[in-house]
């Protein structure tokens, strides 16, 4: 649509999503066995987060009224998009 100021955020990596934005995952760069454990936490594609705290390369963030904390290897492999405040 012609005039449409919706900007697309480009993809990064969960480590360095800010806290407080909102995300949703968009690939998990991982094997199957961390596909699974995330799903087990509630976290899968097209899932929504925010990032509540940055620990070291880990990080601490809420899905939903869950909580989670992560280390870095393996929000190494979340990829995830920056939603805007509305969505």
């Amino acid at each position: 649509m012609i005039g449409d100021t919706e900007e697309i955020t480009p993809p990064l990596r969960l480590a360095e999503l800010p806290v407080g934005a909102p995300a949703a995952i968009i690939e998990i760069r991982g094997g199957r066995q961390l596909t699974r454990r995330l799903l087990g936490l509630g976290l899968r594609v097209g899932g929504t987060l925010v990032v509540l705290h940055h620990r070291g390369s880990g990080v601490v963030l809420a899905h939903g009224e869950t909580r989670v904390a992560l280390g870095g290897g393996v929000v190494d492999k979340i990829w995830v998009r920056r939603l805007n405040q509305a969505d």
